[in-house]
């Protein structure tokens, strides 16, 4: 099934689901939470990654925190829940804690904890490789005031023009003229 151009960055899903077995679905729906497992192992990759641009002399890093949504933003409380239909084959998505653990703890907690992590990977990127690629624009969400190369003189002298005058890698980039 093609498509349409209105959703084509966007992922299909909702158009497949219903058509998926029970089966296909459950293992679906325990992948989904198999993950949990590996947050341990996130979260100490995660500060490992903070501490190490603190140790490098960091500054204005953000933490996990800025990256969480604040529970009043959270449209739904366990009064007010809604759930899924009993006519529905779903047992789970009939109990309001359940999606109230998923919607409340579980996705805003983790996402943020990747986003930060992922945060964190491009403010270490930015600052030991300011070497353009075709997708470095991506980074710009951890730009730095200078790369490691930008603080001594004559390593930033070898670096090509765009890289030496990028904003993600040094505040000193010359504004584009308009």
């Amino acid at each position: 099934m093609k498509a349409c151009e209105s959703c084509a960055d966007r992922v299909n899903i909702g158009c497949h689901h219903k058509q998926m077995s029970v089966l296909s679905r459950a293992i679906g729906l325990v992948f989904i939470y198999l993950p949990i497992l590996t947050l341990p192992f996130v979260i100490i990759s995660a500060y490992l990654t903070y501490y190490s641009l603190k140790f490098c002399g960091a500054e204005n890093v953000k933490r996990y925190s800025d990256f969480i949504p604040d529970r009043a933003s959270h449209r739904y409380d366990l009064k007010t829940q809604i759930v899924m239909n009993p006519s529905t084959r779903y047992n789970l998505s009939q109990l309001k804690l359940f999606w109230i653990l998923n919607c409340t703890w579980y996705c805003p907690y983790s996402v943020a904890l990747f986003e930060w992590h992922a945060y964190m990977v491009k403010v270490v990127e930015n600052w030991w490789c300011p070497f353009g690629h075709a997708h470095k624009q991506n980074y710009a969400n951890g730009a730095i005031d200078q790369s490691f190369w930008h603080i001594f003189p004559e390593e930033k002298a070898k670096l090509c023009e765009e890289d030496r005058n990028n904003p993600i890698f040094t505040v000193d980039a010359e504004k584009p003229q308009d």
